[in-house]
């Protein structure tokens, strides 16, 4: 082996020992002109923005029925914080009248027989029915008519009207969404779906018992649909 070869090998050897004991936080640092994933990825708010608006639902002016078998209004409350129960007043009475041109000239009156009101617990439909609650046999139903209906965005409206059980009339205000409108595409006639959401004071009604353990404020969802007479020929 010649001197230059025996000089030139440690110096390597030394080269590769240092090459391995560099940092592990400065081999794995990324380059400096590598660009910071946050300027590649796109924010979710513009994402959102770029969404295109909801498309208005177009509903036909006329007089609607309400279609009994397929309204349902659901009422549930809290059962000593333990549990939410629910009940179903079914059987819905009603007429709708929807104007197209100026939705606040629209109108909606519904009853609700207590003969229709489900808890699914047969002892527990007829506590409900007693005196302590609807005394449905001196007040055999509810009612709601509207006495104002609002706009209240894209397929939105707010409904405000009078809501009365046992003699007692108190406004309520129903936060209301158009699910569809068009021909009814079985009965052929014009048709119109929606849903509802408020909640109110079981006291302010007389039908109070057990509050507050039995949670005086019921939340009630309905859900209905409203068909019209067949167009003239």
């Amino acid at each position: 082996m010649t001197m230059t070869r025996k000089l030139l090998l440690p110096l390597a050897l030394t080269l590769a020992i240092a090459a391995c004991s560099k940092p592990a936080d400065e081999a794995a640092a990324p380059a400096a002109d590598a660009p910071a994933a946050t300027e590649t990825a796109a924010p979710a708010a513009d994402a959102a923005a770029a969404a295109p608006a909801a498309e208005a639902i177009q509903i036909a002016s006329g007089t609607y029925k309400l279609d009994p078998t397929h309204t349902d209004v659901l009422v549930q409350w809290s059962h000593f914080g333990f549990s939410h129960p629910t009940a179903h007043f079914g059987s819905a009475e009603g007429t709708l009248v929807y104007d197209a041109a100026d939705v606040s000239k629209s109108t909606v009156e519904v009853k609700l027989p207590l003969t229709g009101l489900n808890s699914f617990t047969a002892k527990f439909d007829e506590h409900l029915k007693s005196a302590d609650f609807f005394d449905a046999a001196k007040f055999p139903a509810a009612t709601f008519k509207s006495t104002k209906v609002e706009a209240n965005g894209t397929n939105k409206l707010t409904v405000t009207g009078d809501l009365t059980i046992k003699d007692i009339t108190k406004p309520v205000t129903l936060d209301v969404t158009i699910n569809g409108g068009g021909e009814h595409p079985m009965a052929k006639v014009p048709a119109a779906g929606f849903d509802a959401t408020t909640t109110i004071k079981r006291s302010d009604f007389g039908v109070g018992a057990y509050a507050p353990n039995v949670s005086d404020e019921v939340n009630i969802r309905i859900t209905t649909e409203a068909t019209g007479e067949k167009p003239a020929a």
